[in-house]
């Protein structure tokens, strides 16, 4: 199984993800992680998708995404030209006596502490895949009370490629 990540901009209208996702579903694709938010133009969208599976799906997918209604361009963000990161809110289970132990490997990882309780600390992690993954297996002398992650955004390197969006466009 592969992995690639799909960017794609779509136009700001309800429904839209819903029937991205919806298109993923009814072909059994499975999607590993999805993000959605507006772009500099309220008007439009750009979702990153990360999808598995083999060369012949990979390549099907693209295709079938592309040719959604409200589906304006879609790319794939390929690891060596693009930039890529995930948000993670980790909340530990720790107590005074142990608290600098986990202070001192966030700020290792240039994480930032969020909050304190008597009880616990969330901890705020930005980076790519493998770093948000390094960090939570060295935590496994801790308690996870809770995780949330954001799932991969990202953005090709460098200004060639840049798609310009008008409503006028069809």
């Amino acid at each position: 199984m592969k992995r690639k990540v799909f960017q794609l901009l779509v136009d700001n209208t309800s429904g839209v993800l819903s029937r991205i996702s919806g298109l993923f579903s009814r072909r059994g694709y499975n999607i590993e992680s999805i993000t959605a938010g507006t772009t500099a133009d309220p008007a439009f969208t750009r979702i990153t998708i990360v999808a598995s599976g083999d060369d012949e799906i990979l390549a099907q997918i693209e295709k079938q995404v592309a040719k959604l209604e409200d589906v304006r361009d879609v790319k794939e963000l390929r690891p060596d030209s693009s930039v890529y990161r995930e948000l993670a809110l980790i909340k530990v289970k720790v107590d005074a006596a142990h608290r600098p132990g986990v202070i001192a490997l966030a700020d290792v990882f240039r994480a930032n502490i969020i909050d304190v309780s008597a009880g616990g600390l969330i901890i705020e992690l930005t980076g790519n895949q493998d770093k948000v993954d390094a960090f939570i297996n060295l935590l496994e002398g801790y308690e996870i009370l809770e995780l949330a992650r954001t799932g991969i955004a990202g953005l090709r390197r460098g200004t060639d490629d840049i798609v310009y969006l008008s409503l006028d466009e069809e």
